[in-house]
C-alpha cells in the first residue's frame, strides 16, 4: 500500500499519511468489508478514494502560512443592523394597515400593483398610492431625505471594512 501511496503523493511523508487515514478507515468501516471479496484490493479502493478526496479539498484551499492574506480580510459584525431594523419595525408599526398592508403585498412579498388590488378588493390605483404615502411616511419617521436610502449598515462599519481592502463580506 505504501508503494501505490508513493506513486500517488510523490512524497513519503505524505505517503505515510495516506497510509493510515486508509488503514484507519478501513478499520472504523470493517463492517461494511463484504467477506470473500478482495481485502486487499477493498483497501487499495479506500487509499485512492482518499487521496483524490483529500486533493479535491486542498485545491480549495489558499496557502497563507504568514497571514498576509487573513490581515486584508474584514467582517460586518454580527450585530451589524439591528437598530436600524428595530427603528425599521417602529416606523412600519406607525403606518395606517391599508399603507403596511400595501406595502407588505408589493415591497416585501413582491405582488404585482394588480395581484395586491385583487388580494384586498381594491382599485390598481389605490393600492399604488397606499404604497407611494407608506414609503413616504417611512421616509418621514426614519428621517431619511431623497438622497439617502435605509442602509442596515452604518457609516463607521462601512469606512473599516473599506479600509481594510474592501469587502469581503
Amino acid at each position: 500500500m505504501r508503494a501505490f501511496a508513493l506513486s500517488l503523493t510523490r512524497n513519503a511523508s505524505q505517503a505515510d499519511d495516506l497510509v493510515q487515514d486508509t488503514v484507519v478507515k478501513a478499520w472504523s468501516h470493517f463492517d461494511r468489508f463484504m467477506p470473500g471479496t478482495n481485502l486487499r484490493a477493498w483497501l487499495f479502493t479506500i487509499l485512492r478514494n482518499t487521496f483524490y478526496s483529500t486533493r479535491r479539498r486542498t485545491v480549495r484551499e489558499v496557502s497563507d502560512s504568514d497571514g498576509a492574506l487573513v490581515a486584508t480580510l474584514a467582517e460586518k459584525p454580527a450585530h451589524d443592523g439591528r437598530l436600524q431594523m428595530a427603528d425599521f419595525i417602529r416606523a412600519f408599526q406607525q403606518l395606517p394597515d391599508e399603507q403596511r398592508e400595501a406595502l407588505a403585498l408589493v415591497g416585501a412579498s413582491g405582488f404585482s400593483y394588480e395581484e395586491a388590488a385583487d388580494m384586498t378588493g381594491v382599485a390598481v390605483g389605490t393600492v399604488k398610492s397606499r404604497a407611494n404615502r407608506a414609503r413616504a411616511r417611512l421616509a418621514q419617521i426614519l428621517q431619511l431625505n431623497d438622497a439617502e436610502s435605509l442602509e442596515l449598515t452604518d457609516g463607521a462599519t462601512l469606512a473599516v471594512i473599506a479600509s481594510q481592502g474592501g469587502p469581503h463580506l
